[in-house]
């Protein structure tokens, strides 16, 4: 039976090269000429620390990142920038977590669309991972585009495809 995998994960390669690349650009910025710019990469917990001199910059160096990341082939949504920087004496410091892997609430959101779509497909959850299966190849593709379609708010990638 034709199947594939539902994922969400990202490249630990592409998100180290676009963190090196917007600490690159923020250097060679007027804006940002002699500012306390900090950009590390934790990748053993895919989690950003950044620091700068205030909230306006903090900002900018997030929309530079997720640009940069994007032509990376990172998917925007992965960067979790719903949480707030705080100011620690005289720089300000945010912790921008990226997400890697699906979640078991966000695995049983993706798995409760297929069913509701109606289409003669099976999904499973396993591990970080939905594997989808069916009958014919066209329905398949059919789920990758209602999932593409839908607006689950994830970065999802579809990956695996046997028949």
């Amino acid at each position: 039976m034709p199947s594939f995998d539902i994922v969400s994960k990202v490249d630990a390669q592409a998100l180290d090269n676009a963190v090196n690349v917007t600490s690159k650009e923020i250097t060679n910025r007027f804006d940002f000429k002699g500012s306390h710019v900090v950009m590390d990469l934790n990748k053993k917990d895919f989690k950003i620390n950044i620091e700068t001199e205030d909230e306006m910059k903090m900002r900018q160096l997030c929309d530079v990142l997720i640009s940069r990341a994007h032509k990376q082939g990172i998917d925007p949504l992965a960067f979790d920038l719903s949480k707030e920087g705080a100011q620690s004496g005289k720089a300000w410091k945010k912790e921008v977590p990226v997400r890697n892997g699906l979640a078991q609430d966000d695995a049983k959101k993706v798995v409760k669309l297929i069913k509701d779509s109606g289409l003669k497909v099976q999904a499973s959850i396993n591990d970080d991972l939905v594997r989808v299966t069916g009958k014919k190849i066209d329905d398949l593709q059919a789920v990758i585009q209602l999932c593409k379609t839908s607006n689950l708010q994830l970065p999802l990638q579809f990956v695996n495809m046997r028949s």
